[in-house]
């Protein structure tokens, strides 16, 4: 009876203090955020060391006196043309210009290219309707497409974002299709077997089955996006990166050249990285040979 009223008693009124251990699912909760990050922290740090050493070599050779670096500028050189034209509000206004060009022609282009990707890939008949005129399109190259569309749209900036939607169409087209034609049989099959509607099986079956080759469908459309903005603000821009590098080799600027292809690169990775960061929460249940920090 006695050994009853301690289990029953509250621990406080026997006088026992229990220190709470967190268990092994805990302790793996807690280290895993900073396991993650310093694997971020690392992938970081080796994806800089080869254009970073490249920068500092050169740095070092023109400091040296091996090269005058004037058609080639030093690091110095470029981040001081970074900084007159952050000084002087250029920078910004270029960027910003470029950035909302890419982002309108990117959606345009992914939403088009999905939508007919889709179609074609799911029914035969506007497949053998559809992909033919559009792989005789996709071999045009894109400065064909420049006189038409400033004949059709003029030169503002309907024709630039036309002209990149069409950069971003194709890849997503190609892969939204291929992906669709490339799900496996036996998955429809198993699908069919337990009755599921059309909605229930592009839902549980075709999107999982379709998704990581999307991702690498819009990672190569939005490559094509940040190419295909440099020939549209060629058509008579008046601000943009790609307006700064024709002013840099009309005045003969190397450094500005270079400056605006650096930020040309910079854009395009965190662009990139963006597609790859949203796209991650929906992948983790891909069981596949290497994820990341794995090797």
């Amino acid at each position: 009876m006695a050994l009853v009223d301690l289990v029953a008693r509250p621990m406080s009124s026997v006088g026992m203090s229990v220190e709470a251990k967190p268990t092994a699912a805990e302790g793996t909760a807690v280290r895993a955020p900073s396991v993650e990050t310093s694997a971020r922290i690392q992938r970081i740090v080796i994806g800089l060391a080869l254009p970073v050493g490249l920068a500092a070599a050169w740095e070092i050779a023109v400091r040296a006196g091996l090269s005058d670096g004037r058609l080639v500028p030093p690091p110095s050189r470029i981040y001081l043309e970074f900084e007159d034209l952050a000084r002087a509000g250029e920078l910004h206004r270029h960027v910003l210009a470029t950035l909302a060009r890419v982002a309108v022609g990117f959606g345009l282009g992914t939403a088009a290219g999905t939508l007919l990707g889709a179609v074609a890939g799911y029914s035969s008949l506007a497949r053998r309707l559809l992909d033919p005129t559009l792989q005789g399109l996709r071999a045009v190259p894109s400065i064909a497409w420049i006189p038409l569309f400033i004949l059709w749209l003029g030169i503002f900036e309907t024709s630039k974002v036309a002209l990149i939607s069409v950069g971003v169409f194709f890849p997503v087209y190609l892969g939204v299709m291929a992906a669709i034609l490339s799900v496996d049989r036996k998955i429809v099959e198993v699908g069919r077997v337990f009755r599921l509607s059309g909605l229930a099986m592009v839902r549980r079956i075709l999107l999982p089955a379709v998704l990581p080759s999307y991702v690498v469908s819009l990672r190569a459309g939005l490559g094509l996006g940040w190419m295909f903005v440099i020939a549209a603000e060629f058509m008579g821009a008046s601000e943009g990166l790609g307006y700064l590098l024709i002013d840099g080799q009309q005045l003969g600027k190397p450094a500005e050249i270079v400056a605006a292809i650096l930020a040309f690169a910079v854009l395009g990775k965190l662009s990139d990285a963006l597609v790859v960061g949203v796209a991650a929460p929906f992948l983790r249940w891909e069981d596949v040979f290497v994820r990341h920090g794995d090797n």
